[in-house]
């Protein structure tokens, strides 16, 4: 990469310098509506400087002081991504700001000079710049004017930020109990509510930065973004989207966070430069890293926390039923299975075993907790409780509460998953199948609670107003995306992959996508994966959508799964309500379907093959 002088000498305006005090305003860096740089020769110290001004002149003294004061705050920032301010001044009336030439060249003359930045340095640098930015406004410190000409890319081909506040213009830059002159300030709730405002736009700001670095092209057509965020909502009506003809691929998860911070809806944007910048860090460390970023993360807290808290009482529980050894395994298994937690040790323990051929090399995945409970013993079964934390391990009240609810709605989802099941198939086969469709959403509920609920709260709708009518939330991989820069799928995923679970059930437990058809199975295997794909998206119109979309919704699961499990409206809201009663009840799962229950046509259910379907209390042994 070129140097800055040498950029310079190349790039030199044949226009003749312009006094500026003890400076020689060489030529013009870049502007906006708010600020403009200039590269400058210094007399004084006998090298080049950049100097960064304001548009418009504070009017007053002032103003002028109020600007120095706040401008100075800035400077007395010390970051690796905050370019190092040489000066604060003024001249005839103009306050202005000097930084070393030597610290970079603007981004707006890096990318004249280089091809397009790949995907990966574009994130870098907004990262770069949301870190810089996250600890100034920590200080009580806003930037007001990012831009192209107020990014500095050094030799090493890190961004800095220079400029801080010079666009101030009455906005107050400290939150509260900032010191200036030994003076301290008060607190003053107006200041914080301002403060607060323009750190948001700060982070509107690095969005639209990121948009044309991906796009090739600035929102909207126009290069300034504070000219495009007086166009976007809540001041304009304008909205800002990643094209899908952008110069090079979009990863999925980048577009998410992406349009995430350029939200028409206010509500859905980044509210800070610390949740943009998770979501960046988490997606380039996952790509560059199949564990790399948050999947790292949860991989390494399942190693001090576990994987999930067992359910209170389930000590005394488990001690009574294995306390008379000559129980039924079925008996002891039908105990254990509403405790998910122990339900997935159980399994990670006897499938882990499987793999590396310590136990029952050979044969299939155990998918019962029946056949665990055989081969391993009530000893076995105490240790793996003895092993689980106790409820709710490291979360509060609040996370306590809402990983309950996550927990019953994965079990309401395997009664689903039963009550749908075709003749012939083990209930608790394809109850195990529906929960562990569902362990990457435990995971995070766990593992990442507070995260969990920012993805909550953006895959909320906006009521209806009189401004407008209801607006639409993310979908779960969207908001996923922009919370962490990974889907909760790839969270479950990772787990069961930990775990040493095989291909086979690594394929069962993902669910089917929404938006793809459903075809007829080939095997066992894919028709339990369809059936529990099924009763999850059944139970999550239950729980999201609203009352009087819910009947479209079922009927829209109806005709997506009718060919292959032949199943109408009624049998969907007959097995949810079946599946509700046993989870209240605490009772016995529910039967299944026999041949022409719930069904269009009168014919029997068929098998995945079109034959009539064999009994499967297991799945058969891996190929």
């Amino acid at each position: 990469m070129p140097t800055a002088a040498a950029h310079t000498t190349a790039a030199a305006s044949p226009t003749p310098a312009r006094a500026f005090g003890r400076y020689q305003l060489r030529r013009l860096l870049g502007k906006s509506e708010a600020t403009m740089s200039w590269l400058a020769d210094d007399a004084q110290a006998g090298h080049e400087v950049m100097l960064t001004l304001p548009r418009v002149a504070p009017a007053g003294a002032g103003a002028i002081a109020s600007w120095l004061a706040t401008a100075r705050r800035a400077a007395r920032l010390d970051h690796p991504g905050l370019a190092r301010v040489l000066e604060c001044n003024v001249h005839e009336q103009w306050p202005f700001v000097v930084v070393d030439r030597r610290a970079g060249v603007t981004l707006d003359e890096w990318l004249a000079e280089h091809a397009r930045p790949a995907i990966d340095e574009a994130a870098l640098w907004v990262e770069d710049l949301l870190r810089a930015l996250a600890f100034a406004h920590d200080a009580g410190i806003v930037h007001l004017d990012p831009q192209f000409h107020t990014l500095l890319v050094n030799e090493r081909g890190q961004l800095s930020v220079m400029a801080l506040s010079v666009a101030h213009e009455g906005v107050p830059a400290a939150a509260a109990n900032v010191r200036d002159n030994d003076r301290a300030m008060p607190l003053d709730p107006s200041m914080l509510r301002a403060q607060r405002s323009a750190a948001e736009r700060d982070v509107l700001a690095c969005g639209l930065l990121l948009h044309r670095l991906l796009a090739g092209e600035p929102a909207l057509g126009v290069a300034d973004t504070g000219k495009v965020i007086e166009r976007l909502a809540p001041l304009g009506r304008e909205f800002v989207r990643l094209p899908w003809t952008t110069p090079q691929p979009i990863p999925e998860a980048l577009r998410a966070i992406v349009n995430r911070s350029t939200a028409g809806q206010v509500r859905l944007r980044y509210r800070n430069a610390r949740t943009f910048l998770g979501a960046l860090n988490g997606w380039r460390e996952a790509v560059s890293d199949d564990d790399g970023g948050p999947v790292a993360l949860l991989l390494d807290r399942l190693r001090t926390v576990g994987h999930l808290p067992s359910l209170p009482g389930l000590g005394a529980r488990v001690q009574r039923v294995t306390a008379i050894e000559s129980q039924r395994t079925d008996e002891i298994a039908a105990h254990l299975l509403p405790d998910l937690a122990l339900s997935f040790e159980l399994l990670r323990t006897i499938n882990t075993a499987q793999v590396q051929g310590t136990q029952i090399s050979g044969n299939g995945p155990v998918l019962t907790l029946r056949r665990v409970v055989a081969l391993i013993g009530v000893n076995g079964v105490r240790l793996a409780a003895n092993s689980l934390r106790e409820w709710p391990g490291p979360l509060d009240e609040t996370g306590a509460k809402a990983l309950l609810a996550a927990i019953d709605r994965v079990r309401l989802a395997g009664h689903t998953a039963q009550a749908l099941r075709p003749a012939g198939y083990d209930g608790e086969v394809v109850y195990l199948i529906a929960a562990l469709q569902n362990l990457g959403r435990l995971m995070l509920r766990y593992h990442f609670a507070e995260e969990a609920e920012q993805i909550q709260q953006l895959m909320q709708p906006a009521p209806a107003t009189a401004a407008g009518p209801e607006q639409p939330g993310l979908d779960e991989a969207g908001a996923s995306y922009a919370v962490l820069g990974v889907d909760v799928e790839t969270f479950g995923f990772a787990v069961a992959r930990h775990w040493g679970l095989g291909e086979e059930i690594l394929h069962m437990i993902r669910r089917l996508p929404l938006e793809a058809p459903v075809r007829k199975p080939d095997g066992d295997a894919e028709l339990l994966r369809i059936v529990a794909s099924a009763a999850n998206e059944i139970v999550d119109i239950a729980s999201h959508v609203p009352a009087r979309k819910m009947s479209a919704a079922f009927t829209h699961v109806a005709q997506r799964y009718s060919r292959v499990l032949r199943i109408n409206t009624r049998a969907i809201v007959d097995a949810l309500q079946e599946a509700k009663d046993v989870l209240r009840k605490g009772g016995a799962a529910p039967a299944g379907r026999s041949a022409g229950k719930g069904e269009d046509a009168e014919a029997a259910v068929e098998g995945p093959r079109g034959d009539p379907v064999p009994a499967a209390a297991e799945l058969p042994p891996a190929s």
